[in-house]
């Protein structure tokens, strides 16, 4: 009796051992429990059956040739669940669990039957935490470390993906194939990120992030794909603002005071007051403003900056240093001629969008490096909402961007809610890619990129748009 009881104590352990572990953070929008079948469903009365054996009742959700079937559900995974209408015939079982929680921990199984016999295909053990790493860090440091760690030794084939998890996806930074993989990530942390040598042995799946900036601010996702099993765990970083100008300005006040230099405070500090410009997405162009009376050396050198290290825009010697701008910013911002000349260093920045949003510094620097002024403007840009009625024609998604697009150009829509990321639309090589696109949205879009000309004016502005049918 006792070498029985053994026996199913190690049966248990080795079938909990086998299970495939899945891990996600509460409050994120929604996990997706992997299950995939090669063979044919059944013919008579085939079912996807997702069950948890703790509940009563067990069935977390039923999918039947017909659709779901939810009437015996349990409650606590009521409108929080779906698997692909098509499942039985793409088998792709995988189960969407919508707003996790710390009780849906657990063990689920994900199995196909025929009405009468049932076949186990897939043990997965979800874990949701509600744990996350918080790092703090000010602007215009020269870098910050996100962490993450797990065990050592892992898998050779192990794939470690950083994501930003309050956007649209984004890629931060993919390991893959035991290299770095900098073409897929996003070209805004483009040569800004790096993760330890030896990770696979040393288990530290850490991030550095050089030059951090308030547009940084955000969570992060590490997510760890190890054999079967994803793991995940969740950084929450905070850039702060930099010791504010204007309590500098106070500081200084105190000691121009006792110094009778009243006048001059004030010149400072109508100077340190920071505008705020508003501009709505999908805009042709925003301005940051910034005039001076001061005369100007014929030899100065402008910058537009984000922070201590991001250059947004350069002039110097009569003209624009492109070599010298953020990559971010290619192609998508100018100033106006002689601009030293008629004291308007003001920016225009073209097709602004949230993510812009950010404190702007103008610096005016001597042919010697001295500062001759500074000013600094705050960016807010609203983010585009469409709102239509369900049941209407179809409805036309606008995006404009920069003239003279290349033959090669590649249109890509994407859909960040409800997760997970959804492909909508893709136009590439002059045609659209209707294979490239998700399900729910094949033969439903249409991708047009047409010159639209514009009144007033014998050049043409391209217009990338989208129509849901």
């Amino acid at each position: 009796m006792k070498m029985l009881a053994v026996f199913l104590l190690l049966l248990k352990v080795s079938q909990h051992a086998l299970a495939v572990l899945v891990e996600v953070y509460a409050g994120e929008k929604s996990i997706q429990l992997p299950c995939q079948y090669s063979g044919f469903p059944p013919e008579d009365d085939p079912a996807v059956m997702w069950t948890r054996s703790d509940l009563d009742p067990k069935s977390v959700h039923l999918l039947r040739e017909g659709g779901d079937d939810l009437r015996g559900q349990n409650q606590r995974y009521s409108g929080r669940t779906s698997v692909r209408s098509d499942a039985l015939d793409s088998g792709d079982l995988s189960l969407t669990l919508r707003n996790p929680q710390l009780t849906d921990s657990g063990s689920y199984t994900c199995s196909i039957s025929d009405g009468r016999e049932e076949r186990s295909l897939t043990d997965i053990q979800l874990q949701v935490k509600d744990q996350q790493v918080e790092v703090k860090v000010e602007e215009g440091s020269e870098s910050v470390i996100l962490p993450c760690k797990t065990t050592p030794d892992l898998p050779e084939d192990t794939r470690v993906e950083w994501t930003r998890s309050d956007r649209a996806l984004m890629m931060v930074h993919l390991y893959s194939n035991r290299s770095d993989n900098p073409e897929n990530q996003h070209c805004r942390y483009c040569d800004r990120t790096k993760m330890n040598e030896d990770l696979l042995r040393t288990g530290d799946l850490s991030l550095t992030l050089n030059y951090p900036t308030q547009r940084d601010t955000g969570g992060y996702i590490c997510t760890i794909y190890r054999d079967k099993d994803i793991l995940r765990q969740k950084v929450v970083l905070q850039v702060k603002e930099p010791f504010p100008s204007w309590v500098k300005v106070v500081l200084v006040l105190l000691v121009l005071l006792a110094l009778g230099g009243l006048l001059f405070f004030f010149r400072q500090y109508l100077i340190s007051i920071i505008p705020k410009v508003a501009a709505e997405s999908g805009v042709e162009s925003v301005q940051l403003p910034f005039k001076t009376t001061e005369h100007l050396p014929e030899d100065a050198k402008v910058e537009w900056k984000i922070g201590s290290y991001m250059k947004v825009h350069v002039y110097q010697n009569g003209s624009d240093q492109a070599d010298e701008q953020d990559q971010f910013y290619g192609d998508r911002t100018k100033t106006n001629e002689d601009l030293l000349k008629t004291r308007d260093l003001s920016l225009t920045l073209k097709y602004p969008t949230d993510g812009d949003n950010s404190y702007y510094t103008c610096t005016i620097y001597s042919s010697k490096g001295n500062i001759l002024m500074k000013k600094q403007v705050q960016l807010k840009v609203k983010v585009y909402q469409l709102e239509v009625e369900e049941g209407v024609e179809p409805v036309q998604l606008p995006f404009k961007t920069t003239q003279n697009l290349p033959e090669d150009v590649r249109m890509v829509w994407w859909r960040d809610e409800p997760q997970p990321i959804m492909l909508i639309h893709l136009y590439q090589n002059s045609s659209d890619q209707p294979e490239e696109q998700h399900q729910d949205y094949r033969h439903r879009t249409k991708g047009e990129l047409r010159p639209r000309i514009k009144q007033g004016s014998s050049g043409t502005e391209a217009a990338p748009l989208i129509r849901l049918l």
